[in-house]
């Protein structure tokens, strides 16, 4: 409660400092303020073969945002987000719906996803910008993990800096973690606490379509929150980025990622680019499951392009895993954080301990030929330990492709389909899996 007052507290002064004149100017921020948003539909359709029928879904929704136009650098904005099931007679519920795009009992559902206040400092000669309340964030290791139809989303005090020519500082607090629809896909545990999600079994039933403390909904113990620190360098040809994330009473992560592309010596038609990324983490406070969590990862990706065509091969190794370490040993991800090169569309196992990932990916882009489309097809394997604490030694593996198309008849709208195939996921678990996804943009 008393947080609540201080932010109201917070926006009273802030309008209060915009003026007297106010009437007219404070009009003027809201008839020239802008909206924007999207329209989702979503079918979904998983064969699973240890499931007695499929799992089948299609929604519609999306979202509607306004946004202020700045006084004197100040705004306001508020996004709502909606899925709403449909075709419900005419799909197999033998297993339920896929609640993969739904909330987790099945049904429809709404939520006000951001209501904030936002100040840009331009006026006062810095490239500073302050974001608190209800937002998006897009961090390494806490993101929308927009896959679905709702993505996650934070109640934050974000601070943004790039004063510093090429270079981009971030501070933010962080204290409160609303799970989006692909939440949905676990239900805590190791495999949960190392797909994005809470390690609690139960949390995403319960608190699904509403903020939650951070600690709450990653571990089930209320926490102050994260704080996190990042920088970014990026110029034409390198990108190099640090993060440093403190979970109060659960643990402390870092990471670090190095992107380069050069001049082909050979060709100048072949553009070359590699990558390494690096996670590093350990447990602190009193909560048994993480305090004694000693875990790294690190990745590394190769690739080339030529004309519309890019292709690259990744590998990642998680810590050693020990007898009874598997969550200590693996990296932990509850906030939606899904940056691993090795990552499938669905298998997210190389952030369980013991496991090598590789993953080779193919894209062709048709633009240079007059059609706006992009057709992808990739290959990733998980060569998983005896100890990682989801089943036995075994070599995971998912195929998959992705087609995304954006006809000339309709601007803004984005055609897609994707599927994946997955075997092995756990032990002699296989499915096949189909969606096609529709998104106007507006």
């Amino acid at each position: 409660m008393k947080k609540h007052i201080a932010l109201s507290a917070i926006v009273v002064g802030l309008l209060g400092s915009v003026n007297v004149q106010a009437a007219e100017d404070l009009s003027t921020m809201f008839s020239e303020g802008k909206t924007s948003g999207q329209i989702r539909t979503f079918y979904i359709n998983r064969d699973d073969n240890t499931k007695a029928g499929n799992q089948i879904a299609t929604a519609v929704g999306g979202h509607l945002k306004y946004e202020t136009a700045a006084y004197k650098g100040l705004s306001l904005g508020a996004a709502f987000h909606t899925t709403n099931r449909i075709l419900q007679g005419l799909e197999d519920d033998v297993m339920g719906p896929n609640t993969t795009l739904l909330k987790n009992d099945g049904s429809s559902y709404s939520i006000l996803g951001e209501a904030f206040i936002q100040y840009n400092a331009k006026d006062l000669g810095t490239k500073t910008t302050f974001k608190m309340g209800r937002q998006m964030l897009n961090t390494p290791l806490a993101g929308a993990d927009d896959a679905r139809m709702i993505p996650n989303m934070f109640e934050a005090y974000v601070l943004t800096n790039s004063d510093i020519s090429n270079t981009t500082v971030v501070a933010a607090h962080v204290t409160k973690f609303a799970a989006g629809t692909f939440a949905n896909a676990y239900n805590g545990g190791i495999v949960g606490a190392t797909g994005g999600y809470t390690s609690v079994a139960g949390n995403t039933a319960k608190y699904q379509g509403e903020f939650t403390n951070m600690g709450t909904w990653a571990v089930g113990k209320e926490t102050a929150g994260v704080s996190t620190v990042g920088a970014i360098f990026k110029n034409d040809n390198f990108k190099v980025q640090l993060w440093d994330y403190y979970a109060y009473d659960i643990l402390n992560a870092v990471y670090a990622q190095v992107d380069a592309k050069w001049k082909c010596l050979l060709s100048d038609s072949v553009k070359p680019f590699a990558s390494v990324q690096f996670i590093k983490e350990d447990g602190m406070g009193s909560v048994a499951s993480v305090k004694d969590i000693d875990s790294m990862y690190w990745g590394a990706k190769v690739g080339a392009g030529i004309g519309g065509f890019k292709a690259y091969v990744a590998y990642s190794q998680q810590s050693d895993a020990e007898a009874g370490k598997s969550l200590e040993n693996s990296t932990i991800t509850p906030w939606g954080g899904m940056p691993a090169f090795t990552q499938g569309m669905v298998t997210r196992h190389m952030f369980l301990a013991g496991t090598k990932a590789t993953k080779v990916a193919a894209t062709y882009s048709f633009k240079e030929h007059g059609v706006n489309l992009s057709a992808t097809g990739y290959y990733a394997s998980f060569d998983m330990d005896a100890n990682s604490g989801y089943g036995t030694a075994r070599t995971a593996k998912e195929p998959g492709f992705d087609v995304i198309y954006y006809p000339d008849v309709v601007k803004k709208l984005q055609l897609r389909v994707r599927g994946n195939f997955p075997t092995d996921f756990g032990d002699n678990r296989d499915w096949s899996e189909y969606r096609f996804i529709a998104n106007y943009n507006f």
